[in-house]
């Protein structure tokens, strides 16, 4: 698999760290299971902003819950006042979307940009640096019209040549990062690829505000891709040659952006400062100063003593009492549009056949592991759609409860026999399943159980834990591995949960039935079709298990009671609000 749709948008908010809307639309990528996910900018759903509700841990309903004391409030936080600090984990410094090297990019760059065209609380598309758009009858010709006065952060003017160069330049040859934009087959761009033609012929600059781009073929997402982030064509075309991309990473950590926030410092290791954007579309944002503390420390200690106004943590009953007894922190439920998984290695010979992936997802006690010992924070996922998506359907799909005995009849009728010493064997061999995980709680729980449970069912379970993402990421490129665990960045559209089946992410997995299912339901922009369209694809999926679908989470954030305009999205995360957050 490409590393870096492995990594574009990984997220793992060991330190609580905030979920925003970062590189928007590139769907695909993997977290470790465990963490959250960086969110993307198109798709539908429902609202689970401010006062909404989701199912706690205990069955009950959690609801937005305010700060009860605020004379808890730790003295350093009450001293700040025009400043607000969020834990992340430790960015590359690879600031330009697009080119990013993880979602902790991505969550940087994410307050420095703002995309064209993004979605409100419902996913819908809604105007960002485009004030409107038409799309043609025929879907195949998209045309944006800018705002008037819309300037960068260095002041100078942002026109409809610069949205022409971004998408001209993710054409190039040299272009290796991880947009979907080149795969919207625009008219023309295949031919700059391939150095046939100096420009993009299906591209068009009608005027300073005005930019128009037409399709070979139509796609659902296109609008929202095509309406991701501008980049100035005067900063980052200034020495652009064609198929000479290496110039780019020169200015990574020197962004010229649009979005509420310019980055004043970054320093690695410790943290990356802003400050507010003047020339911001939509009004300086009120708060002058937002800082992202990147060192690695406990998230609840630095939420305690007041040096992190803001994280995330699982919904369990005893993290939601724990967060009660502080006082000064207002508790926010929320559900992300992500899935976990199991990524299994298909070129691996026992588990190119289908009995045996089911037998191992029978044979595990997913209920246990993801609900149970989370308190009820989650739940058992099935297909790869998060159930706040307007795609998602339990319709025609099999559960694959806990079930042991039927785990055994299909290993059985695959041919792997026990052996003297309870391991299956199959000419020869013996059925191992060397398993990659990222060190946290819920990996330990998941070791503990998937060891008994593959036990009773006679397969050979080896675990293996990194302590560092990057290290198990190489593992499975290097194809070392027959099972390991993530879950997705967030899926705007139910595209994006899909893409790994199609692209070549799950090696040793190509079924023409799946592509032909995920390019019909891009063809058309009529939901109800597409719902169609997507249910059979799902069920598809779940029965031919090319992963293992293991959970759903549940999640509260906790953030400092002086913050006010703070609201969540399932689709966009707090991006859309902070601009409007306050201290009081």
């Amino acid at each position: 698999m490409k590393r870096n749709r492995m990594t574009a948008l990984m997220t793992l908010l060991l330190s609580g760290a905030l979920v925003l809307a970062a590189c928007g639309g590139n769907g695909g990528n993997n977290t470790s299971q465990g963490g959250e996910s960086a969110s993307a900018q198109s798709g539908n759903g429902q609202n689970t902003a401010e006062g909404s509700n989701t199912n706690s841990a205990a069955g009950s309903v959690l609801e937005f819950t305010p700060a009860s004391d605020m004379s808890k409030l730790p003295a350093v936080a009450k001293g700040r006042t025009d400043t607000i600090i969020v834990g992340l984990t430790d960015p590359s410094g690879a600031f330009t979307p697009y080119f990013q090297q993880s979602g902790y990019d991505g969550n940087v760059s994410s307050l420095l940009y703002t995309p064209l065209v993004t979605v409100d609380d419902k996913g819908l598309p809604t105007p960002g640096l485009a004030e409107s758009w038409e799309v043609s009858e025929d879907q195949l010709t998209y045309t944006y019209h800018l705002r008037k006065d819309l300037k960068f952060s260095d002041g100078s003017p942002m026109t409809a040549d610069d949205v022409a160069f971004t998408w001209t330049l993710l054409h190039d040859k040299a272009y290796d990062g991880d947009s979907q934009i080149p795969t919207l087959h625009i008219v023309g761009g295949e031919a700059y690829k391939e150095g046939k033609a100096s420009s993009i012929s299906g591209i068009s600059v009608k005027d300073p505000q005005t930019v128009s781009v037409t399709l070979e073929q139509p796609n659902a997402t296109a609008l929202v891709l095509l309406g991701s982030d501008v980049l100035s064509k005067a900063y980052y075309g200034k020495d652009y040659k064609y198929g000479q991309l290496d110039y780019i990473k020169k200015l990574h950590e020197k962004p010229v952006g649009n979005g509420p926030y310019v980055l004043d410092k970054f320093i690695p290791g410790q943290e990356v400062r802003y400050v507010a954007n003047p020339y911001y579309y939509a009004g300086k944002p009120k708060t002058e100063k937002f800082i992202y503390k990147t060192s690695e420390g406990d998230v609840w200690q630095y939420l305690e003593t007041g040096e992190v106004d803001y994280a995330s943590f699982s919904a369990t009953t005893e993290n939601i009492d724990k967060l009660k007894s502080m006082g000064f922190v207002n508790i926010l439920p929320y559900t992300p549009s992500t899935y976990g998984y199991l990524q299994l290695n298909l070129e691996h010979e026992a588990l190119k056949d289908k009995s045996v992936r089911q037998a191992l997802t029978y044979g595990l006690d997913r209920q246990s592991i993801y609900v149970e010992a989370n308190q009820g924070a989650g739940e058992v996922a099935n297909i790869p759609a998060s159930p706040i998506s307007w795609a998602y359907t339990e319709e025609g799909i099999n559960k694959y409860d806990y079930d042991p005995d039927k785990a055994n009849q299909l290993l059985d009728e695959a041919g792997w026999a026990k052996g003297s010493d309870g391991i299956r064997e199959k000419d020869g061999k013996k059925l191992t399943i060397h398993f990659l995980g990222s060190k946290n709680a819920q990996i330990d729980v998941f070791i503990a159980v998937a060891t008994e449970n593959f036990a009773a069912i006679g397969v050979d379970f080896q675990p293996e834990v990194f302590a560092d993402f990057n290290a198990l990421v190489s593992k499975v490129e290097g194809g070392d591995y027959d099972m390991a665990s993530f879950s997705t960045p967030m899926l705007a559209d139910p595209s994006d949960g899909v893409l790994q089946f199609v692209d070549g992410e799950i090696k040793g997995y190509d079924n023409p039935k799946v592509k032909e299912l995920y390019e019909k339901a891009l063809s058309t922009s009529d939901i109800e079709q597409r719902k169609a369209t997507y249910q059979e694809l799902f069920q598809l999926l779940n029965d031919e298990l090319p992963i293992i679908f293991t959970n759903y989470k549940k999640t509260v954030y906790a953030y400092n009671g002086r913050i006010q305009n703070l609201s969540v999205s399932p689709f966009t995360g707090l991006s859309s609000s902070l601009p409007n957050w306050t201290l009081e």
